[in-house]
């Protein structure tokens, strides 16, 4: 009797198949709403997911200023930034930053949840997030992605 030999299949730039889809944030959890972005980035819901290629799609968020947070976090959860002077660490509600910049508030969100490395700013590159409902991507047909 013959052994069979089965080969595992690598996914690699020229094999990787992109889709993009578009997400949309009215009353989504942030975090929750994040990681299953960040799982589609990295390429983790297909078959041929590897680790070490980037195999992800392209994520449209739109409504970004319509996300929510749960229980205290709009005035407890701190943003930081850090200039890497003495004195120089600016702080900044959750509340206040998804009022100023609502955008940021996602990014930050999903980039804090990919690689930190080459591959993970590949990655996020892959990400595209805008405050109301028009977005500049209709020519790449995205579809819709519930959550």
């Amino acid at each position: 009797m013959s052994k069979q030999h089965f080969t595992t299949k690598h996914a690699n730039a020229a094999t990787v198949q992109r889709k993009w889809y578009v997400v949309d944030g009215t009353n989504q959890t942030v975090g929750r709403m994040c990681a299953k972005i960040a799982a589609i980035l990295r390429g983790k819901n297909k078959a041929y997911y590897t680790p070490h290629v980037d195999c992800g799609d392209f994520i449209i968020v739109i409504n970004a200023d319509k996300v929510v947070f749960t229980g205290n976090k709009l005035k407890d959860k701190l943003y930081d930034n850090f200039s890497g002077y003495p004195g120089g660490l600016r702080q900044e509600a959750a509340g206040n930053l998804l009022k100023r910049r609502p955008e940021a508030v996602v990014e930050r969100a999903v980039k804090g949840m990919l690689p930190k490395n080459r591959l993970g700013r590949k990655m996020y590159k892959k990400l595209f997030v805008y405050t109301g409902t028009a977005h500049p991507h209709t020519a790449q047909q995205p579809q819709e992605l519930k959550f």
